[in-house]
């Protein structure tokens, strides 16, 4: 929020009855939130008074918590309810998918679960495993094992082979045929609650992709569940009736401050997200990367909103998610593709939104996904949409990734130039493409 703090400080004194966080709030949070702006303007027109401080004030918090409620925030991994721990289960299950690994397990510290005696100190509470007695595994932090360690020095580590045996492992789950470990501390600088560990019993290696990936889901698992002790403490401080102007300020502040947080975790997440995509299939590593920023400058060539330059620019990005379900030897196999391996990569968009589907802060991304490889005629997939009734983030996606593709290298033929990339995209206007979007990008890189 710093460039909204800088131009309020060019206002003048008189245009507030207040604070300066307190004309911010009066303005519609969730678009200040996605914007970062405040118009001189729009706040001159605020007006505040000390009689109604209290109300204002509780009211603003109420639509803080109602924004970043769980179901918005530590849904990373979507879930219904929180009965038998049914989200910790839905995020190993997808960290094991994500990783084509043989098991995840997670473990959080005692004093963050409730209603579990135990004399662990780290309490299994979700694994990719079904079937098991989770509880009856975990931890003492005085053990020399590689996941109390990880959690006490909030250190991530990776052992391969004979390194594994430095790690406390569960015959019954199967872990003593374990040749690969991941443990990541789930921490963040607003705390540390627990361990992520993921395990294969391939001989195979954990790209540093996927790691980073497994760490920065770790940080913003963490500080969601920050967010959410927050939030019930802020509940018990609208509730209280002799609760003072400064400490719902005060409140306030520390809300705002781990939204930020949050916020850029998120965005962390689907960078990671993307990256750990991208690495299958070597010669598009950074193919996506390209898509996402020339979409989001045709969106802003087109003048569309802030929030749906971001979103584009996500969806840029994660257009290939679904190849991160897929296993590796698919994209470096010589030799000829089965019809069961084909249909696999040919159905990898789907499994893609599938994935998103259950990312419940990207939702919103999911038909740019889901539609950008409808063309402008009506023959495109999944179901054959035309012209206008094909999304318009999807269109400048489209656009974006056959610009990319013809002005980059293939095995097959040298990288065509900017100019020649755009004779291309014309002839095939009003066919496979917008015409609309096709003249933007000429305008953003012709000569």
């Amino acid at each position: 929020m710093t460039k909204a703090f800088s131009d309020l400080d060019m206002f003048d004194n008189s245009d507030f009855n207040n604070d300066a966080m307190d004309a911010i709030f009066e303005l519609n949070l969730g678009d200040f939130l996605t914007e970062h702006l405040i118009s001189k303007d729009l706040a001159g027109k605020i007006k505040t008074s000390v009689k109604d401080k209290i109300p204002r004030l509780k009211n603003q918090l109420k639509e803080l918590t109602s924004l970043y409620s769980m179901d918005k925030t530590l849904s990373l991994l979507g879930f219904s309810n929180d009965e038998d721990f049914i989200i910790y289960n839905s995020i190993a299950k997808t960290m094991k998918q994500m990783l084509d690994a043989d098991m995840c397990h997670i473990y959080l510290a005692k004093e963050n679960i409730k209603e579990i005696k135990t004399d662990y100190d780290l309490v299994m509470v979700g694994s990719s495993i079904e079937g098991k007695d989770l509880h009856s595994f975990g931890f003492k932090l005085d053990e020399n094992c590689t996941q109390a360690k990880s959690f006490l020095f909030q250190e991530t580590h990776y052992l391969k082979d004979e390194a594994t045996k430095k790690a406390k492992l569960y015959p019954e789950l199967g872990e003593d045929k374990s040749k690969v470990i991941l443990c990541a501390p789930m921490a963040s600088n607003t705390g540390n609650v627990g361990v992520i560990c993921i395990e294969s019993a391939q001989d195979k290696d954990f790209a540093p992709e996927y790691i980073k990936l497994i760490e920065v889901t770790s940080r913003i698992f963490v500080t969601s569940m920050n967010l959410q002790k927050l939030i019930e403490q802020t509940q018990i401080v609208i509730d209280d009736p002799d609760v003072t102007p400064s400490e719902l300020t005060n409140m306030r502040a520390e809300l705002t401050a781990i939204i930020g947080d949050i916020s850029d975790e998120q965005q962390m997440f689907v960078e990671a997200l993307a990256d750990a995509a991208d690495s299958k299939g070597q010669h598009n590593k950074e193919h996506c990367k390209k898509v996402a920023k020339t979409s989001r400058e045709i969106a802003k060539y087109l003048e569309l909103n802030e929030k749906t330059n971001d979103l584009i620019y996500y969806a840029g990005l994660l257009q290939n998610i679904g190849k991160i379900a897929l296993s590796e030897e698919l994209f470096t196999k010589k030799e000829k593709l089965t019809a069961e391996e084909w249909q696999k990569l040919r159905n990898h968009p789907n499994v893609g939104v599938s994935l998103l589907m259950n990312i419940n802060f990207l939702s919103e991304i999911i038909p740019y996904v889901h539609y950008h490889k409808e063309r402008w005629d009506g023959q495109g997939e999944p179901e054959g949409l035309k012209g206008r009734s094909i999304p318009f983030g999807s269109r400048i996606i489209a656009v974006a990734d056959a610009y990319q593709a013809l002005i980059s290298k293939r095995p097959y033929r040298e990288p065509l130039s900017p100019n020649e990339a755009i004779e291309i995209l014309k002839k095939e206007a009003e066919v496979k493409w917008d015409p609309i979007i096709v003249d933007a990008i000429d305008h953003l890189y012709g000569e």
